[in-house]
């Protein structure tokens, strides 16, 4: 029974099934998309901004009960409230509000005697709420750093400035968290230590955190210039190879041309008045070079087809032009396609980390692999700059090997074809 439902299964449903076999691959599929999918979500899990804070004001506010003493139905000065504890949701405010709080809502006017403006510092106030004692809380993230932000100063050990020279003196009041007598300052780049466990970078931003948005950008970039650059290919070649003649000569002949432009010098001058951003230097790699090559396979493949039986009977139905290509011929035309598609997608991974290490893809500050491997190069004491970005990407590329191979395995003509 089992037999014949298997013969009676699509090609593509073997593919599928042949596929899933070849356990490498297929896990390494399941692993790709649970960090994808976890790094869609890293703002939940990767964000300075707290998930849950419970605060009391300590003052009276409209509608808290009170004492009333003098019975004026009022709250006067010295008389005894409840002092209503209030939740909030910074983060999700953030998220789908597009509105945060105020440092002053909270009541932190002033961080490491500097006066606060804008949104709260929640990991000091988290801090503060401990220090105090006295109810309120701050639940962070899973980590509570933020791929933008500087992480360092924060760190550095809390002094009174009596001269307001703003810098510590001998005989100045110090907490010394470490018991070294000095003032310990943290500067970038720091290597890995219990706060940060991949280091900060030159900037003293988390190194962890710009990997994990790193990695979102990357394989969103890459599957956007896939996507588009297999459109706009299969169009063309499916165009050149089905009506052939001078269309197909000519046209051939152009995209000859077009292809010998430089692509990094087209690029250079494009970013030099353009400032790229994802979408953009996405739209810029498909239009410069992306679609070229697959142009000339899926030209190869309509040339092909195009002779063979099934296209004469559906010409002699009556079938337009467009619906014999795109219905008929491009379904047998797609092996190719597909067994290439996780190898283009590791190309275009590179091609950005590149990009952003030469200084012509996405703009600072923008979290780039190539970004982080940039800052290395011009200080190669911070290894850390170097390593981790470089572990990350190399893993990435490998699981797509890995699934590059399964699927050009599962899709091998010889063992699944209409012929069988």
């Amino acid at each position: 029974m089992e037999d014949k439902q298997y013969k009676s299964d699509s090609i593509f449903k073997k593919r599928i099934r042949k596929f899933k076999t070849i356990k490498r691959a297929y896990y390494s599929l399941i692993i790709l998309i649970i960090a994808y999918a976890f790094s869609l979500s890293a703002s939940l899990f990767v964000n300075s901004t707290a998930l849950v804070v419970k605060y009391t004001n300590n003052i009276y506010d409209p509608g808290e009960d009170f004492v009333d003493l003098n019975n004026n139905k009022i709250w006067d000065l010295g008389e005894d409230h409840v002092d209503q504890a209030y939740y909030y949701y910074p983060l999700f405010k953030k998220l789908f509000k597009k509105s945060e709080y105020e440092a002053s809502y909270f009541g932190q006017k002033y961080i490491k005697g500097k006066k606060r403006y804008g949104k709260p510092h929640y990991r000091l106030l988290k801090k503060e709420f401990n220090n105090a004692n006295d109810g309120n809380f701050v639940i962070m993230p899973l980590y509570p750093y933020d791929p933008f932000e500087e992480v360092l100063s924060e760190r550095d050990e809390e002094f009174t400035d009596i001269n307001n020279n703003g810098i510590w003196d001998n005989d100045e009041p110090l907490i010394d968290e470490n018991n070294n007598g000095i003032h310990d300052q943290y500067r970038p780049a720091t290597a890995p230590d219990r706060y940060h466990i991949m280091g900060t970078d030159n900037q003293g931003r988390d190194v962890l955190t710009r990997i994990i948005y790193g990695f979102n950008i990357s394989i969103t970039f890459a599957i956007i210039v896939w996507a588009l650059s297999y459109l706009l290919g299969i169009i063309v070649g499916a165009t050149f190879g089905f009506f052939g003649g001078k269309l197909d000569l000519y046209g051939l002949r152009f995209v000859e041309m077009y292809a010998s432009i430089p692509f990094l010098f087209t690029l250079m001058m494009l970013t030099s008045f353009i400032r790229p951003t994802i979408f953009v230097l996405a739209a810029m790699l498909v239009i410069l070079s992306g679609w070229i090559g697959i142009s000339y396979y899926i030209r190869g493949e309509f040339l092909r087809e195009k002779s063979k039986d099934y296209v004469s009977a559906a010409i002699a139905m009556g079938q337009t032009n467009w619906n014999v290509m795109f219905k008929h011929i491009l379904p047998n035309a797609l092996t190719p396609i597909i067994t290439n598609a996780p190898f283009a997608i590791m190309g275009y991974i590179g091609s950005l980390v590149s990009l952003d290490y030469l200084g012509f893809g996405l703009q600072p500050p923008t979290p780039s692999w190539g970004e982080l491997i940039n800052q290395a190069a011009g200080n190669l004491q911070n290894w850390h700059l170097v390593v981790f970005p470089l572990l990350i990407m190399a893993i990435t590329l490998f699981l797509i090997t890995l699934i590059g191979e399964g699927v050009r395995a599962a899709f091998d003509p010889k063992v699944h074809s209409r012929l069988r």
